[in-house]
């Protein structure tokens, strides 16, 4: 007599174990989870800041020391604040008028850029007739150029203008070379802002001048600072563009130019805190707009987002 074995009936696979789907276990679960993922963000960002700041702060606290004490203990703190090498890379170094010249350079081409950037994008933005989107398209083709691509033709082009070596043609040259960025930006950003308020102040008879300058503009302000403010720092810190145009008088020479020059200097002069409070001179004035104005920068940052 044989005895039959009966295999039980295939049912479903068994599920894996995963976590909890909820109740107080999923929220425990979901807890641990997210206290890793800020546990990790912390800790990056720590390194980040650490990464970036170190090398500021040992850079700011080297221009009080003399070139003596940066050689033989480069990461002690001063034991004096030696605040002569700050006269001397402001007047001796020519820092001084390096400055002036970068700020007035920067400031024309910042004032000349977001208006003639505002302005085109908000027309690109609101108006549609015919060659709308190829314009666009231009703006927006002029970020896929590098800057070494135009060096060539751009001194050409200044020099047959007259303004080669010349603060005006720098200013000019800035504007061109920041506005499809602009452009780009502000025209997304316009497209966020409600057109009821617009269309409301045409129909009360205003202009469309008027309405920009007056009505949009306004609405606009967290995007034009967030732009402007990029821009300052991008304009600030050229270099290549003030070596290749603005190669001539050095009394026309913006700080990038001077601090190329005064770090060439060290290898006959060896005035390592000269360079260092150039350095500073140069590095605090964009630290200080970008502290002033952090809130504007995130607030036009994420202001298309919360449309």
């Amino acid at each position: 007599m044989t005895t039959e074995t009966i295999d039980p009936a295939p049912g479903p696979a068994p599920e894996k174990a995963g976590p909890p789907a909820g109740g107080v276990a999923g929220r425990r679960w979901r807890r641990s989870e997210g206290g890793v993922l800020n546990a990790f963000s912390h800790v990056f960002l720590l390194v980040w800041a650490l990464m970036v700041g170190v090398p500021l702060l040992w850079a700011l606290w080297s221009s009080f020391k003399t070139s003596g004490d940066i050689l033989s203990h480069p990461w002690a703190l001063p034991t004096r604040f030696h605040l002569e090498n700050w006269s001397h890379a402001w007047t001796e170094a020519n820092m001084g008028r390096y400055f002036v010249n970068t700020v007035i350079v920067v400031g024309f081409s910042t004032a000349g850029t977001m208006l003639l950037g505002s302005m085109a994008a908000y027309v690109l933005a609101r108006f549609e007739f015919p060659g709308n989107r190829l314009i666009y398209f231009l703006f927006v083709s002029g970020m896929a150029f590098p800057v070494v691509m135009v060096l060539v033709p751009l001194f050409f082009v200044t020099k047959n203008l007259g303004i080669l070596n010349t603060l005006p043609g720098l200013v000019l040259v800035y504007i061109a070379y920041s506005l499809p960025f602009t452009v780009f930006f502000m025209t997304a950003f316009f497209r966020t802002l409600p057109t009821s308020v617009a269309e409301a102040a045409l129909v009360d008879g205003a202009s469309h001048t008027r309405t920009f300058f007056q009505i949009m503009v306004p609405m606009a302000k967290p995007g034009i600072i967030s732009i402007g403010i990029f821009n300052v720092l991008g304009q600030w810190n050229q270099y290549l563009l003030p070596l290749v145009l603005n190669q001539g008088d050095t009394d026309k020479w913006v700080l990038t130019q001077g601090l190329a020059d005064l770090a060439v200097q060290q290898g006959y002069k060896g005035d390592w805190a000269g360079l260092f409070a150039g350095l500073s001179i140069a590095m605090l004035p964009v630290l200080a707009v970008y502290v002033v104005f952090q809130r504007q920068v995130q607030a036009g940052l994420t202001a298309g987002a919360l449309k």
